[in-house]
């Protein structure tokens, strides 16, 4: 089966980004649950195909962890994540979180990189 999936697909990366409106669980959350579903339906993925997801967050968001709570969304449980403090950079925008999706694609799709909220300004050419 393994053979078979190799010639199928092949490993994609999607980048993506958002913003929390604050530095609280809840506001957090509502950030990262608004950006794993946009990530899943904009590329019509399932957690069968989605391997891992890093994750950024900037100095500012510390109230809890954006894997844990990404690991509770979607039946996303078996998926691999990790939580890194991202690069300070003056005038970075406040509240970011980012993400790199490493996902198992057919050929020649094309990914569709979610940047929403405050983070649209990031990558304007990909909202």
């Amino acid at each position: 089966m393994y053979e078979k999936m190799k010639d199928d697909y092949k490993i994609s990366f999607i980048r993506g980004a958002t913003t929390a409106s604050g530095n609280s669980v809840k506001e957090i959350k509502d950030a990262v649950v608004e950006l794993i579903n946009e990530l899943i339906s904009r590329n019509d993925l399932n957690k069968t195909n989605l391997l891992s997801i890093t994750f950024t967050a900037t100095k500012d968001l510390d109230a809890c962890f954006p894997a844990s709570i990404a690991r509770k969304c979607n039946g996303l449980d078996s998926v691999a994540f990790l939580d890194c403090q991202q690069m300070y950079v003056s005038n970075d925008i406040d509240f970011c979180i980012r993400i790199m999706a490493q996902v198992l694609l057919p050929p020649n799709i094309q990914l569709k990189h979610p940047y929403l909220r405050g983070a649209s300004k990031l990558r304007t050419d990909r909202c």
